[in-house]
């Protein structure tokens, strides 16, 4: 109880946060503990109100900040975010050329368990959407191992159609979740989050890719070092050459072109605005 009470005190001073422009993507200025923080506020704001549509929670990387130069449709739906987090070190990397720095990379694989924590003191409730069943069970099994006391209050495989999409929102809008893991894979996640975000309920929608993979024990992380030298990439490619060499030989040039010139501050002092649904006459 005492966790809680502290979670709705923290909740009741909102943070506030610069974004910037990297790549041309809106990038929040956000460390990994500040995206928690804004995690707990709006899952616990949400919680009784109606009105607060969830918020949508997506990632910018190389891949994702040279698709959203290519591909309309998903440059609208990354538009569509209510934030953008720095999962790549070259978005960190460039944004030090700005007044606003990124203070550091938000990779999902390591947010989710920061994510994990936290939920289990503010009793924040997840949902797991995606993979296979055999990989999300899995994955769902290492969360609760690794955190006896999060909630994890449903899961389903990633294999359905589109038909399916309203009794899948019904489902996890019963089980009450307030935060909702969509790993669907890239493009797919984030067009479904977007489709699908006013039937929601719970207070944030977060794309997460291969997340469940990676907790699953099927992917390794790259060592520490190419991490932090941002070339995270290379270990990928190295791992699966003959799926990835034609995306990164196209997307890490034009990364790296769109990085270097479209990337800019913006006016200080932003702070997230819930989102409400329309009032129903």
């Amino acid at each position: 109880m005492r966790a809680e009470s502290h979670a709705v005190a923290v909740a009741a001073q909102p943070l506030r946060y610069d974004e910037v422009v990297v790549g041309g993507l809106k990038t929040a200025c956000l460390s990994r503990g500040g995206l928690v923080r804004v995690m707990v506020e709006d899952c616990l704001a949400a919680r009784g109100n109606a009105r607060r549509l969830p918020r949508l929670v997506f990632t910018t990387n190389g891949h994702s900040i040279a698709m959203a130069a290519t591909d309309p449709d998903f440059r609208r739906h990354l538009d569509a975010a209510d934030l953008l987090h720095a999962d790549g070190q070259p978005a960190v990397f460039a944004s030090r050329f700005t007044r606003t720095p990124i203070p550091e990379r938000t990779a999902t694989t390591d947010f989710i368990h920061d994510a994990a924590k936290a939920a289990q003191g503010a009793s924040l409730r997840f949902y797991l959407l995606g993979a296979t069943e055999e990989i999300n069970a899995r994955a769902s099994w290492e969360l609760m191992r690794l955190y006896p006391d999060l909630q994890i209050v449903g899961r389903r495989n990633g294999y359905f159609a589109p038909s399916d999409e309203s009794a899948i929102c019904d489902r996890i809008n019963a089980s009450g979740a307030d935060v909702v893991w969509v790993g669907l894979g890239v493009p797919k996640e984030m067009a479904f989050s977007v489709r699908n975000k006013h039937r929601l309920n719970a207070g944030w929608i977060v794309t997460c890719g291969g997340c469940f993979n990676f907790l699953a024990g099927d992917y390794a992380r790259a060592p520490q070092w190419m991490q932090a030298a941002g070339v995270e990439w290379l270990h990928r490619l190295l791992r699966e050459p003959k799926r990835l060499f034609l995306r990164y030989a196209v997307t890490n040039p034009m990364a790296l072109f769109l990085l270097l010139t479209r990337t800019h501050s913006l006016p200080r002092g932003r702070a997230p605005e819930a989102v409400l649904a329309p009032e129903v006459p």
